[in-house]
Protein backbone atom coordinates (compact mmCIF):
# COMPACT_ATOMS: atom_id res chain seq x y z
CA UNK A 1 0.00 0.00 0.00
CA UNK A 2 2.79 2.45 0.89
CA UNK A 3 4.37 1.78 -2.51
CA UNK A 4 1.29 3.20 -4.26
CA UNK A 5 0.78 6.32 -2.09
CA UNK A 6 3.78 8.26 -3.48
CA UNK A 7 2.71 7.30 -6.99
CA UNK A 8 -0.85 8.44 -6.27
CA UNK A 9 0.49 11.76 -4.93
CA UNK A 10 2.60 12.20 -8.05
CA UNK A 11 -0.41 11.52 -10.24
CA UNK A 12 -2.45 14.06 -8.24
CA UNK A 13 0.35 16.65 -8.45
CA UNK A 14 0.72 16.05 -12.18
CA UNK A 15 -3.04 16.40 -12.68
CA UNK A 16 -3.03 19.69 -10.73
CA UNK A 17 -0.07 20.98 -12.77
CA UNK A 18 -1.72 20.02 -16.06
CA UNK A 19 -4.99 21.65 -15.03
CA UNK A 20 -3.09 24.85 -14.19
CA UNK A 21 -1.27 24.80 -17.52
CA UNK A 22 -4.52 24.26 -19.39
CA UNK A 23 -6.06 27.26 -17.61
CA UNK A 24 -3.31 29.65 -18.80
CA UNK A 25 -4.35 29.72 -22.48
CA UNK A 26 -8.01 29.91 -21.45
CA UNK A 27 -7.33 32.93 -19.22
CA UNK A 28 -5.18 34.53 -21.89
CA UNK A 29 -7.93 33.96 -24.45
CA UNK A 30 -10.27 36.10 -22.33
CA UNK A 31 -8.11 39.19 -22.83
CA UNK A 32 -5.56 40.75 -25.14
CA UNK A 33 -2.42 42.61 -24.16
CA UNK A 34 -1.26 45.59 -26.18
CA UNK A 35 2.04 47.22 -25.23
CA UNK A 36 1.61 45.98 -21.65
CA UNK A 37 -2.05 47.08 -21.35
CA UNK A 38 -4.69 44.37 -20.98
CA UNK A 39 -8.14 44.62 -22.53
CA UNK A 40 -10.91 42.11 -21.87
CA UNK A 41 -12.44 40.36 -24.88
CA UNK A 42 -15.94 40.79 -23.45
CA UNK A 43 -17.20 43.68 -21.32
CA UNK A 44 -20.61 44.29 -19.76
CA UNK A 45 -21.72 47.84 -18.92
CA UNK A 46 -25.09 49.47 -18.31
CA UNK A 47 -26.92 46.29 -19.30
CA UNK A 48 -25.04 46.00 -22.61
CA UNK A 49 -22.59 43.23 -23.51
CA UNK A 50 -19.71 44.21 -25.80
CA UNK A 51 -17.23 42.02 -27.69
CA UNK A 52 -13.77 43.08 -28.75
CA UNK A 53 -13.42 43.89 -32.45
CA UNK A 54 -9.77 45.01 -32.50
CA UNK A 55 -6.94 46.64 -30.57
CA UNK A 56 -3.80 48.61 -31.31
CA UNK A 57 -1.41 51.39 -30.36
CA UNK A 58 -1.53 55.02 -31.44
CA UNK A 59 1.89 56.48 -32.10
CA UNK A 60 2.34 60.22 -32.45
CA UNK A 61 5.64 61.27 -34.03
CA UNK A 62 8.20 59.43 -31.85
CA UNK A 63 5.87 58.73 -28.89
CA UNK A 64 3.61 55.84 -28.17
CA UNK A 65 0.61 57.81 -26.95
CA UNK A 66 -1.87 55.12 -25.91
CA UNK A 67 -3.19 51.61 -26.45
CA UNK A 68 -6.81 51.12 -27.38
CA UNK A 69 -9.53 48.55 -27.87
CA UNK A 70 -12.77 48.85 -29.82
CA UNK A 71 -15.88 46.87 -28.88
CA UNK A 72 -19.37 46.42 -30.31
CA UNK A 73 -22.60 44.90 -29.07
CA UNK A 74 -22.33 41.14 -28.79
CA UNK A 75 -24.65 40.45 -31.71
CA UNK A 76 -22.88 42.85 -34.12
CA UNK A 77 -19.58 41.27 -35.15
CA UNK A 78 -18.97 43.35 -38.29
CA UNK A 79 -17.34 46.71 -37.48
CA UNK A 80 -19.92 49.49 -37.63
CA UNK A 81 -18.23 52.37 -35.81
CA UNK A 82 -20.44 55.10 -37.30
CA UNK A 83 -23.92 53.68 -36.82
CA UNK A 84 -26.54 53.28 -34.11
CA UNK A 85 -24.93 50.01 -32.96
CA UNK A 86 -23.90 50.03 -29.28
CA UNK A 87 -20.13 50.40 -29.17
CA UNK A 88 -17.26 51.17 -26.86
CA UNK A 89 -13.72 52.53 -27.20
CA UNK A 90 -11.22 52.12 -24.36
CA UNK A 91 -7.93 54.04 -24.35
CA UNK A 92 -5.04 53.39 -21.92
CA UNK A 93 -2.56 56.28 -21.76
CA UNK A 94 1.22 56.07 -21.57
CA UNK A 95 1.86 59.81 -21.04
CA UNK A 96 0.29 62.67 -19.10
CA UNK A 97 -2.10 64.78 -21.20
CA UNK A 98 -3.87 67.93 -20.03
CA UNK A 99 -7.63 68.34 -20.42
CA UNK A 100 -7.07 71.41 -22.61
CA UNK A 101 -5.15 69.25 -25.10
CA UNK A 102 -8.11 66.85 -25.35
CA UNK A 103 -10.44 69.79 -25.94
CA UNK A 104 -8.22 71.21 -28.67
CA UNK A 105 -7.74 67.86 -30.42
CA UNK A 106 -11.46 67.02 -30.23
CA UNK A 107 -12.54 70.42 -31.55
CA UNK A 108 -9.97 70.49 -34.36
CA UNK A 109 -10.71 66.94 -35.50
CA UNK A 110 -14.48 67.43 -35.42
CA UNK A 111 -14.18 70.68 -37.40
CA UNK A 112 -12.13 68.76 -39.99
CA UNK A 113 -14.47 65.77 -40.10
CA UNK A 114 -17.86 67.51 -40.06
CA UNK A 115 -19.38 70.05 -42.39
CA UNK A 116 -19.86 73.55 -40.96
CA UNK A 117 -23.61 72.83 -40.73
CA UNK A 118 -23.09 69.50 -38.93
CA UNK A 119 -20.67 71.10 -36.47
CA UNK A 120 -23.07 73.97 -35.78
CA UNK A 121 -25.89 71.49 -35.09
CA UNK A 122 -23.74 69.68 -32.52
CA UNK A 123 -21.75 72.59 -31.12
CA UNK A 124 -23.64 72.89 -27.81
CA UNK A 125 -23.27 69.15 -27.18
CA UNK A 126 -19.60 69.21 -28.23
CA UNK A 127 -18.94 72.07 -25.80
CA UNK A 128 -20.63 70.12 -22.98
CA UNK A 129 -18.61 67.01 -23.85
CA UNK A 130 -15.35 69.01 -24.00
CA UNK A 131 -16.07 70.58 -20.60
CA UNK A 132 -16.04 67.10 -19.05
CA UNK A 133 -12.44 66.25 -19.96
CA UNK A 134 -9.90 65.86 -17.17
CA UNK A 135 -6.12 65.58 -17.19
CA UNK A 136 -4.74 62.06 -17.52
CA UNK A 137 -1.61 60.44 -16.14
CA UNK A 138 0.15 57.30 -17.37
CA UNK A 139 -2.03 54.19 -16.82
CA UNK A 140 -5.28 56.21 -16.76
CA UNK A 141 -8.07 54.95 -19.01
CA UNK A 142 -10.80 56.79 -20.84
CA UNK A 143 -13.84 54.87 -22.08
CA UNK A 144 -16.16 56.31 -24.70
CA UNK A 145 -19.37 54.32 -25.05
CA UNK A 146 -22.71 54.50 -26.83
CA UNK A 147 -25.34 52.05 -25.58
CA UNK A 148 -27.91 52.93 -28.21
CA UNK A 149 -29.43 55.73 -26.13
CA UNK A 150 -26.67 57.47 -24.19
CA UNK A 151 -23.13 58.59 -24.94
CA UNK A 152 -20.76 58.32 -21.98
CA UNK A 153 -17.22 59.42 -21.25
CA UNK A 154 -15.69 57.63 -18.29
CA UNK A 155 -12.25 58.13 -16.72
CA UNK A 156 -10.96 55.30 -14.52
CA UNK A 157 -14.52 54.21 -13.74
CA UNK A 158 -15.89 57.71 -13.01
CA UNK A 159 -18.55 59.00 -15.42
CA UNK A 160 -17.63 62.49 -16.60
CA UNK A 161 -20.23 62.94 -19.35
CA UNK A 162 -23.57 61.30 -19.95
CA UNK A 163 -25.99 62.45 -22.62
CA UNK A 164 -25.82 63.39 -26.26
CA UNK A 165 -27.46 61.71 -29.21
CA UNK A 166 -26.53 59.32 -32.03
CA UNK A 167 -25.09 62.16 -34.15
CA UNK A 168 -22.76 63.23 -31.34
CA UNK A 169 -21.78 59.60 -30.74
CA UNK A 170 -20.92 59.11 -34.42
CA UNK A 171 -18.92 62.35 -34.46
CA UNK A 172 -16.93 61.33 -31.37
CA UNK A 173 -16.26 57.78 -32.54
CA UNK A 174 -15.32 59.23 -35.94
CA UNK A 175 -12.29 60.90 -34.35
CA UNK A 176 -10.61 57.48 -34.16
CA UNK A 177 -12.73 55.32 -36.44
CA UNK A 178 -14.06 57.56 -39.21
CA UNK A 179 -12.95 58.24 -42.78
CA UNK A 180 -10.39 60.81 -41.57
CA UNK A 181 -9.26 59.49 -38.19
CA UNK A 182 -6.36 60.72 -36.09
CA UNK A 183 -4.27 57.81 -37.45
CA UNK A 184 -5.40 55.40 -40.15
CA UNK A 185 -3.21 52.56 -38.90
CA UNK A 186 -4.70 52.85 -35.42
CA UNK A 187 -8.23 52.91 -36.86
CA UNK A 188 -7.52 49.83 -38.95
CA UNK A 189 -6.13 47.96 -35.94
CA UNK A 190 -9.19 48.84 -33.85
CA UNK A 191 -11.47 47.66 -36.63
CA UNK A 192 -9.57 44.38 -36.94
CA UNK A 193 -8.25 45.18 -40.42
CA UNK A 194 -4.54 44.69 -39.81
Amino acid sequence: MSIYMPQARRVAQLATLLAGLLMIPWAMANSVTVKGETFERTVEEHGQRYHLIGSGVLRYMIWTAYAGAYYQAADDTQPQPLSDVPRRLELAYFHAIEASEFVEATTDTLRDNLTAYEYAQLETQIDAFNASYQDVEPQDRYVLSWDGDTLRLVLNGDTLFEGGNAELANAMFGIWLGERPLKEGFRDALLGRD
